[in-house]
């Protein structure tokens, strides 16, 4: 006997509409995996991001710039200086980029190498970095000033580094200018200790140039450089180098962020990067080569520099 199940019961089960449902899953599906698709690709994008500073704080670019002087002796034709500075060798800047820096200095076939100070992290590795010297090959000379990092804390550790430069061919400048002979000719690197760590004479160094000379001043901290172009020369007259390299600004390091590592807060703005004209001197501040602080760079990569000299 059947039971009574109500006279609008139905045995049979209401049909659903397969075509609808299926539908409903392909729209619910394309929508899941534009949604995994872009979160996947703004995942990317930020690591690439976050990625990029360290990324390029090892990418080593050549800024090459060709410069005049009549002070040049006429005889010398072309003048080629690579300047570098602030490599901070140490924890994060290995024997391989050592390696690699001077590689990419022979290949420019150097008349001089000038060093801009802080070559390494600490005097220690200053004097490491200057051992590895053996290979860079130079026509005339190496010369070179210290930085904040390389002077130590005390005279005895100054003195290790100085000798280390001496041993590695290259002549320490501590508020002193020495001729550098040129083929037959001579021009002058006028070297100043450092602002920080150090005792810089401008007075002592720039009564030794005369106007007619070709001298190239070398700096760590370009803060020197208001004073610098209120000292007169041997002659009694102001403007008494031609061109003047500096570092310790790394260019910032990272670009608008640069006062979050405090990196060369003691320098203004005005010298904080890369090249100027002041009283007809031509002065240049480098990203330099290494890092401080934070292995990363963004908007200031890292450099040496290549400069053509020769007459008008």
């Amino acid at each position: 006997m059947n039971e009574y199940r109500g006279k609008h019961f139905s045995s049979v089960p209401w049909a659903v509409s397969s075509t609808a449902s299926t539908h409903y899953r392909s729209r619910h599906m394309k929508r899941n995996r534009r949604r995994k698709k872009f979160w996947i690709a703004l995942a990317v994008l930020i690591l690439v991001l976050l990625a990029a500073p360290f990324v390029d704080a090892r990418i080593l670019r050549v800024d090459q710039v060709r410069l005049t002087s009549e002070d040049l002796p006429g005889d010398i034709g072309r003048l080629r200086v690579v300047f570098l500075s602030d490599v901070h060798y140490g924890f994060h800047f290995s024997d391989a980029q050592v390696s690699s820096l001077i590689s990419s200095i022979n290949q420019l076939k150097p008349d001089l190498v000038l060093f801009g100070g802080d070559i390494g992290d600490s005097p220690d590795d200053a004097i490491a970095f200057y051992r590895h010297l053996s290979s860079l090959h130079v026509r005339y000379a190496m010369l070179g000033v210290l930085g904040e990092a390389d002077h130590g804390e005390t005279a005895l550790e100054t003195s290790m580094v100085t000798d280390a430069m001496r041993a590695a061919g290259v002549i320490p400048l501590i508020n002193e200018l020495v001729p550098v002979r040129v083929g037959t000719s001579r021009i002058y690197v006028a070297g100043l200790d450092d602002v920080l760590a150090g005792k810089p004479s401008l007075t002592s160094v720039a009564s030794n140039a005369a106007a007619e000379d070709y001298v190239i001043l070398l700096c760590h901290n370009p803060s020197v450089i208001p004073e610098s172009q209120r000292t007169e020369g041997k002659d009694g007259r102001l403007g008494w180098f031609d061109l003047a390299l500096f570092g310790h600004t790394h260019g910032g390091q990272l670009a608008g962020l640069h006062g979050l590592l405090n990196i060369a807060a003691d320098v203004e703005d005005r010298y904080r990067q890369g090249w100027l004209m002041e009283n007809r001197s031509d002065l240049l501040i480098s990203n330099g080569v290494g890092t401080s602080v934070l292995p990363a760079r963004l908007l200031c990569p890292p450099q040496i520099h290549c400069i053509d000299i020769s007459i008008p």
